[in-house]
């Protein structure tokens, strides 16, 4: 660990603008700096040795592009189905009728849920 006091203290920019979070990321560039430990080449060796990466097939590309243009192609017939499904049975629930006590259950069940979820998050383990 290096003691000199004047490599962790960030000091003013050049430019005269006192923005101290440049020093200090100066300062901690400066003290990584000094801290490097020469390897006599061992790095360079190792990555020139490791094989090549796998590239991928030529094929590949094409073939996902295919299949994202079959999903999308079959999302888009299906949407027109769907959507007057989703709102049929939004217009189904919407049409029931609801009773004073179901306001109430439903009412309590969030109660119920959100204090659980408070009590859960607040706790001191």
């Amino acid at each position: 660990m290096n003691t000199d006091p004047t490599i962790n203290t960030p000091a003013p920019a050049a430019n005269g603008d006192s923005d101290w979070l440049d020093a200090a990321l100066a300062a901690d560039g400066r003290s990584h700096r000094e801290a490097y430990i020469d390897d006599s080449g061992f790095t360079a060796r190792l990555t020139t040795a490791l094989p090549a990466p796998a590239t991928l097939p030529a094929w590949r590309k094409p073939a996902l592009s295919a299949l994202w243009a079959a999903a999308g192609l079959g999302v888009a017939l299906a949407l027109p189905t769907a959507a007057t499904d989703v709102a049929r049975e939004l217009f189904r629930l919407a049409a029931h009728p609801v009773s004073l006590l179901e306001i109430v259950a439903a009412i309590a069940v969030l109660g119920a849920i959100s204090w659980g979820g408070a009590a859960y998050v607040l706790r001191q383990d």
